[in-house]
């Protein structure tokens, strides 16, 4: 049986307030120092409601990446009490960070196609014009 379209809809709605309010933590709630410049690029809620994943996107080398995410896991709990007491609910999911490279692999792959598309513009002005191949016949005496 689908899924009721209201249900969907708060989903929708709770996770785009945990990414609002998640997002405000960051930008300077958070006074963590292994917490480098981020910002929530997703947040997927489970069905039931009881666990959500929370994607961040960092600002820096794979090494701030990693302190980054130890820094959230350690301020979780923090997280969810601050959300609860904000958003005034009974519940919050159980939190799980998870570090975005989406946007920083979208780059990457960028560059390649624009190298090979450059590439390929070589390799054809450089390829030689083929002579076009007369077709009409050619009479012996």
């Amino acid at each position: 049986m689908p899924e009721q379209r209201a249900r969907t809809y708060h989903r929708n709605r709770v996770a785009n307030t945990f990414s609002e309010e998640i997002g405000a933590m960051l930008e300077g709630e958070l006074s963590d120092p292994r917490i480098a410049p981020s910002y929530v690029t997703d947040v997927v809620l489970a069905p039931g409601g009881k666990s959500a994943r929370i994607f961040v996107a960092v600002h820096g080398t794979e090494q701030e990446e990693a302190s980054t995410l130890e820094g959230l896991l350690a301020a979780r709990a923090y997280i969810r009490s601050q959300l609860r007491d904000r958003m005034g609910v009974r519940h919050v999911p159980e939190l799980t960070f998870a570090i975005d490279r989406s946007e920083k692999m979208t780059g990457r792959m960028d560059e390649l196609l624009g190298r090979m598309r450059k590439r390929d513009k070589k390799r054809t002005a450089a390829e030689p014009e083929p002579t076009p191949v007369s077709t009409t016949p050619i009479s012996k005496p």
